[in-house]
């Protein structure tokens, strides 16, 4: 049975591939899932995007997906933990808590019949995104945070020690913990030695793509040990891992 990415012939029974991809076989249904396409959203997803225009009542969020994402005020947590509805102040105020251009780490609600995602950002571990530098394409170190999003947007920050007292209260009790500072866009001072390491991340990453390996937590980890090691042959612990060096650390990392 013919499904996406194939066709027919006409006087042939005969199921061809009209693109270069992985073939997928769901009983008897065949369909071609491309090499190279824009971001599918699926329910729980955990995307980061960047907001790109602000309406009365939500956020239009590009998530890399054929169609910008929905964030709507009433799938954030207010400052202060407040429980009620989202009344026109709020609206009003809107900028205040997330504003264009400001990144979001959120998660997938809801997918619309269009295709179009609905975001959300009620938990603690969600919200917009600082100290850090934003990669379109873990933790590798004790000072350097990494968010991968399934969308192939990447965040690599400083690293925040997360409340443990707020995320043992439980669900119930979370917004109490939310504060105003969630939705600062004021950096947080950033020693030297931070900096360098959030730049060698990004420098292992952006190595990763030009050379067509997966990014996930284990080759980005792998990745970061070999860039220190790599570091540590020249006087200055270089961070540049293009060219020789790029072709290198792709070889360590597949066993070539």
């Amino acid at each position: 049975m013919r499904g996406h990415g194939t066709y027919v012939l006409p006087n042939s029974t005969s199921i061809t591939s009209s693109l270069a991809g992985t073939l997928t076989k769901t009983n008897k249904l065949l369909s071609v899932r491309p090499l190279r396409a824009r971001y599918t959203p699926e329910i729980g997803d955990l995307v980061v995007g960047r907001i790109v225009e602000v309406q009365a009542k939500r956020w239009r969020v590009d998530v890399a997906a054929s169609q910008l994402a929905v964030l709507q005020i009433s799938a954030i947590n207010l400052p202060g933990g407040i429980l009620r509805k989202r009344t026109e102040t709020d609206e009003l105020q809107i900028r205040s808590f997330f504003a264009e251009g400001d990144l979001v780490v959120a998660e997938i609600q809801q997918l619309h019949q269009d295709g179009a995602a609905s975001l959300h950002t009620r938990s603690l571990k969600y919200g917009k995104l600082r100290n850090g530098v934003f990669v379109s394409a873990a933790n590798a170190g004790g000072k350097v945070g990494v968010l991968l999003g399934v969308n192939g947007y990447i965040w690599i920050s400083k690293h925040i020690e997360s409340d443990v007292a707020a995320e043992a209260a439980g669900i119930n009790r979370m917004e109490e913990s939310v504060s105003s500072k969630v939705y600062s866009s004021q950096n947080d001072d950033i020693e030297p030695a931070t900096m360098r390491e959030i730049a060698r991340l990004k420098s292992v990453i952006l190595a990763l793509v030009e050379h067509g390996l997966k990014v996930d937590e284990d080759t980005v980890t792998r990745g970061y040990h070999e860039a220190v090691e790599m570091g540590r042959e020249t006087p200055d612990d270089d961070l540049y891992l293009g060219g020789e060096k790029g072709k290198r650390l792709a070889a360590i990392l597949t066993g070539r």
